[in-house]
């Protein structure tokens, strides 16, 4: 009987490992169909990415890109010393007056105390003067009117055919403002004429200007331009310095050897 056994579990044991693979084969299918599935179900990610950095970088970057916004300077005329001022007040006329700015830059008011006007405009003028009538008026209405005032001017000095004080008429460079003084003299030094502008706080910025290298070069970019107020210096040269003291006999020597 035991031979019988024998074949018998030999003939089990192949139909048993038959049966595992296919059980671990079936498992395998489940699971990949189950992934395949899944992945189906599931959309791609990708990073979000903003509009605006999408379309032109970051939004810093598209911020930088745009032009800037230029901004209107008010240019609205500044009191100035001898400048005069008519004040009206409509509903209290007894306070009307006109003031003429002094040379500290102050006005003497009626009624109340002095205050300083130079470098303010009209519309500020007009706040300081309700500040300052506030004290003594109720709501005060006050009008101001710029009856007479100095026109923008410039001045050249020093060796120049017509030395003076001149009407500045747009914009005018230092070579045109020399020309309306009368032209170089031939004792000027002009490689070397000074341009005294008046800065705040009462201090003068001084530029000197080579107009003999620009004339000769024929090249004015570097010409300055003047603003109101400034003053335009052109010295002698050594020779003109010197030349009273040396006898004319000598000068026409030095300056015409070829004679002798």
């Amino acid at each position: 009987m035991a031979p019988d056994k024998h074949v018998v579990e030999q003939k089990e044991t192949p139909v048993l490992h038959k049966n595992i693979a296919r059980v671990t084969f079936l498992v395998y299918l489940t699971i990949m169909g189950a992934v395949a599935t899944r992945a189906q179900e599931t959309p791609a990610t990708t990073p979000s990415v903003p509009p605006a950095v999408a379309a032109g970088g970051s939004g810093d970057e598209a911020d930088r890109g745009q032009s800037p916004v230029l901004q209107h300077r008010n240019h609205r005329y500044q009191l100035h010393s001898s400048d005069v001022l008519e004040l009206n007040f409509p509903f209290t006329p007894e306070f009307n007056q006109a003031v003429t700015v002094q040379p500290d830059g102050y006005v003497t008011l009626r009624g109340v105390e002095s205050i300083k006007v130079d470098g303010k405009t009209i519309p500020e003028l007009v706040d300081l003067l309700r500040t300052s009538y506030a004290k003594i008026l109720h709501d005060p209405v006050i009008n101001v009117e710029l009856k007479d005032f100095e026109k923008p001017y410039f001045i050249v000095g020093g060796e120049v055919g017509h030395p003076g004080k001149f009407d500045l008429r747009g914009d005018t460079s230092v070579a045109q403002a020399v020309a309306i003084a009368g032209g170089l003299r031939d004792s000027a030094k002009h490689s070397q004429i000074l341009l005294f502008h008046r800065v705040p706080d009462g201090w003068l910025q001084v530029k000197k200007v080579n107009l003999k290298k620009m004339l000769k070069e024929a090249n004015l970019e570097e010409d300055a331009h003047l603003q109101a107020g400034d003053f335009l210096f052109v010295p002698k040269n050594s020779f003109s310095k010197i030349e009273r003291f040396i006898p004319t006999s000598s000068v026409g020597m030095y300056t015409n050897p070829v004679l002798h």
